[in-house]
């Protein structure tokens, strides 16, 4: 039966549908396709001031700081991001606020009348947004890059800062099996003399030398900028400067050290009180983020329990084993303050899961494997069995079972633990996804 033809008035999920199966490969890297049909429709040069943000982790959360900090400044900004974790719409902002269906649907609907290429749903989606912004008065974009740099489709924008929050293995089948040559892919949206701000600490060569071949100022982690902590506070010394007392964030002190460092090169105006505000307000979902009382009001309605013996619920979306290297230090901090810490997990197929797994054993009582649906996903039996061999190696003996839905472990989750326990839910966009679900969170 021949598909309906979309347009304007076309709902959203329908263009959604549409776009998961326009192209031959949900992943194909190159820019030549999306290249030709922003060309035709002149999305090539914006006036407007782009940030383009790179990195292993850490993307979601420093654009997201830049835009707070734009934003509290007065200035007009627009974020595009991924994936997203409920609703498509979470992929664009325009002034801090998503957008109704409706100016997606539009856009979809003009990219689909002037395109002769086939696009991938990344590319046709990275052109929707640019449209979008080219529509609206905007002072700034923010671009986070999709995978890799080089070959991304926001790459096909010059961008006025680069951005690379930090680097290592994930992605190997398109980005390569090492730092250096993942340096490299991300190292590809840099401009020449344009500045460059590096967050990550150990910075491949590769990044370096495109840096110099181009002529970029640039700004690397602990050679030019560093972060001081105590007890209290934090402060960023960048050079000779050093912003004191600065209040502690929802987001890594890494990239929000990132953030103010790209600061040094923005041709905007922001006050050391605005850039405090900013950190106070900051934060991002999925991010080591606690359930809001209302979450909790739902959940405990949901599952019919006392809402005041629930355990605090934290939800992260880390799957790479640097974000969970990062997850186990939070866990580290926080371990003392709760009688016991209890995981629900799920982890995509083809994602490092005994990389996952490891550093986050010394910390978890009782793990919850549930399944991930999809192509990517992976059963939760599987991923008990790599759960299982990684705890056999390390000596561990810990308590462990596989479910057959979100619903299923959450149920269980809830009569295992206390009000004095955490609950974490974590391993993938999807993961935390599916427990919002189950939440009603739509």
């Amino acid at each position: 039966m021949m598909q309906q033809k979309l347009d304007q008035n076309s709902p959203l999920d329908a263009w959604l549908a549409y776009l998961e199966h326009l192209h031959s490969k949900n992943i194909d890297m190159g820019l030549e396709r999306v290249k030709s049909v922003a060309q035709q429709l002149n999305l090539l040069n914006p006036s407007t001031f782009v940030i383009t943000v790179a990195g292993t982790n850490g993307k979601g959360t420093t654009c997201r700081l830049l835009e707070t900090l734009l934003l509290n400044a007065g200035y007009r900004v627009g974020v595009y991001s991924s994936p997203h974790i409920l609703r498509y719409n979470e992929r664009v902002r325009i002034q801090g606020a998503e957008l109704p269906d409706q100016m997606h649907s539009r856009a979809f609907s003009i990219i689909e009348q002037q395109r002769n290429q086939s696009l991938t749903y990344f590319e046709f989606s990275t052109l929707a947004a640019l449209l979008l912004f080219q529509q609206a008065d905007l002072d700034v974009i923010i671009l986070e890059v999709g995978l890799g740099g080089r070959l991304d489709a926001t790459n096909i924008i010059d961008t006025d800062l680069a951005i690379i929050t930090s680097i290592d293995i994930d992605h190997i089948a398109f980005l390569g099996d090492n730092r250096e040559q993942i340096g490299f892919e991300k190292a590809g949206i840099c401009r020449e003399n344009t500045p460059l701000v590096v967050g990550e600490p150990d910075c491949p060569i590769s990044i370096k030398q495109v840096a110099e071949k181009l002529h970029c100022p640039s700004l690397y982690r602990e050679k030019d900028f560093s972060v001081q902590q105590t007890d209290q506070d934090w402060a960023f010394q960048i050079g000779t400067e050093q912003w004191q007392h600065l209040p502690f964030c929802h987001i890594p002190l890494q990239n929000a050290a990132t953030a103010l460092a790209a600061l040094k090169f923005l041709p905007f105006k922001i006050t050391l009180s605005q850039i405090k505000q900013s950190l106070q307000n900051v934060e991002l979902a999925g991010r080591f983020q606690f359930l809001s009382q209302e979450q909790y009001q739902n959940l405990a309605q949901r599952f019919n329990v006392e809402g005041k013996n629930l355990p605090q619920i934290v939800l992260d979306v880390g799957h790479n084993p640097h974000a969970a290297r990062y997850l186990a230090t939070q866990l580290a901090q926080k371990k003392a303050n709760y009688r016991h810490i209890y995981a629900i997990c799920g982890i995509l197929q083809d994602k490092d899961a005994i990389g996952v797994l490891t550093p986050l054993l010394p910390f978890i009582t009782a793990w919850i494997c549930v399944p991930l649906a999809g192509e990517r996903g992976q059963s939760a039996i599987e991923l008990q069995r790599k759960l299982q061999l990684v705890t056999e190696k390390n000596h561990n003996l810990l308590e462990s079972q596989a479910v057959n839905s979100m619903l299923q472990g959450v149920d269980i989750a809830l009569n295992k633990t206390q009000k004095e326990d955490l609950l974490l839910i974590f391993g993938s966009f999807h993961t935390v996804a599916d427990f919002l679900n189950v939440l009603g969170n739509d």
